[in-house]
């Protein structure tokens, strides 16, 4: 459906909950995505239908010419790091909770 491999797009249906996680997820890792509902997009929802052994299962996510059905963020993250790099930003390493509280946890 899409072949630009500079393009995350998530083909979802209201009321999924997976799709909400992965679209919150990818909002939160700060990647761009195109979003497709299925319910409004008849041509979106063949697609899907082809791609996942025709049943419309989603959340399914194109990345350049690569398609994956219910995926998590991490994956999609790693699959547009591979496929387009530099269109996801890099991670940054955060400390730890204990390192953001102060130190080590002692208990008591």
């Amino acid at each position: 459906m899409t072949d630009r491999s500079d393009t995350i797009t998530v083909y979802w249906r209201p009321g999924c909950p997976f799709c909400s996680m992965l679209r919150s997820g990818l909002h939160r890792s700060g990647v761009p995505f195109r979003e497709v509902n299925i319910w409004n997009d008849p041509a979106a929802a063949a697609f899907v239908r082809s791609v996942a052994r025709g049943s419309e299962t989603v959340p399914t996510v194109t990345v350049g010419t690569f398609t994956v059905v219910n995926p998590t963020t991490r994956q999609v993250i790693e699959l547009a790091h591979a496929e387009s790099p530099g269109l996801v930003p890099q991670p940054t390493t955060r400390p730890g909770w204990r390192t953001r509280l102060g130190g080590r946890h002692r208990r008591r």
